[in-house]
C-alpha cells in the first residue's frame, strides 16, 4: 500500500463510459487531457492506477486505466479521488506570479499588522470563485474569497498570506456598515 506524504487531487472519477471499463473523471489539471503526464494516480485506500489512454469529452475525459476491463469494474470506482505526489508537479512551468492551490495549504494569514487569522487548511471553488478555509487555534473555521482584493500577498517561503481583513469579511468596517444587523420589524 503506497501512502503519499504530500497528496495533491487531480481528478475524481464519475460514472462508468461504455463496456470496455472506461471511466468519466473530472481533471482538476489546467488542460484536462495532461491528467496522464503526471503519472501513476493513487487512491486513499493505497491503489495505483496506471492511465492507458485519454480522449476528451464535453465537460471531463474519457480514461482506461490498466487493469479495468469491464463496465463492472469501471463502475465500482465511481466516486474515487485520486492524488499524485505535490512534487511530481512540474514547478518549472510556472510563473513567477503562480502557484499550486496545494501550495497554498499550511501558509498563515495575517494582516499588515501581524495579526493572524488562522492557516489555510483548504481550497475550494463552489462556481462563484475560489475560497480559502482558515482554521485558527480555538476558531471555527471561515471561509475568505480568493481574491486580489482579500489576498494581498502570497509568500510561499514564508509561509504567509497577507490579507486585507475587512475585503476578505474577517472584521467589520465600522466607517461603512458592513456587517450590521438589519432591523427586524416586530409584530
Amino acid at each position: 500500500m503506497t501512502t503519499l506524504k504530500n497528496p495533491v487531487l487531480m481528478a475524481t472519477i464519475g460514472a462508468a463510459q461504455g463496456l470496455r471499463g472506461e471511466v468519466r473523471v473530472r481533471s482538476f489539471t489546467d488542460e484536462p487531457a495532461a491528467l496522464g503526464d503526471y503519472g501513476n494516480l493513487h487512491s486513499e485506500d493505497g491503489r495505483v492506477f496506471e492511465i492507458l489512454e485519454v480522449r476528451e469529452a464535453k465537460n471531463v475525459v474519457i480514461v482506461r486505466f490498466r487493469g479495468i476491463n469491464d463496465r463492472t469494474a469501471a463502475e465500482a470506482l465511481n466516486g474515487l479521488e485520486l492524488f499524485i505526489e505535490r512534487d511530481n508537479l512540474p514547478d518549472d512551468d510556472l510563473e513567477e506570479d503562480e502557484f499550486f492551490y496545494a501550495d497554498l495549504e499550511g501558509l498563515e494569514a495575517v494582516d499588515g499588522a501581524g495579526k493572524s487569522y488562522g492557516s489555510v487548511t483548504g481550497v475550494f471553488d463552489f462556481g462563484a470563485g475560489d475560497l480559502l478555509e482558515l482554521k485558527g487555534p480555538g476558531r471555527r473555521p471561515v471561509l475568505i474569497p480568493f481574491t486580489e482584493w482579500s489576498v494581498l500577498e502570497i509568500d510561499l517561503e514564508a509561509g504567509k498570506l497577507l490579507v486585507d481583513p475587512v475585503a476578505a469579511g474577517l472584521v467589520d468596517d465600522k466607517d461603512e456598515g458592513i456587517g450590521k444587523s438589519f432591523p427586524t420589524k416586530r409584530k
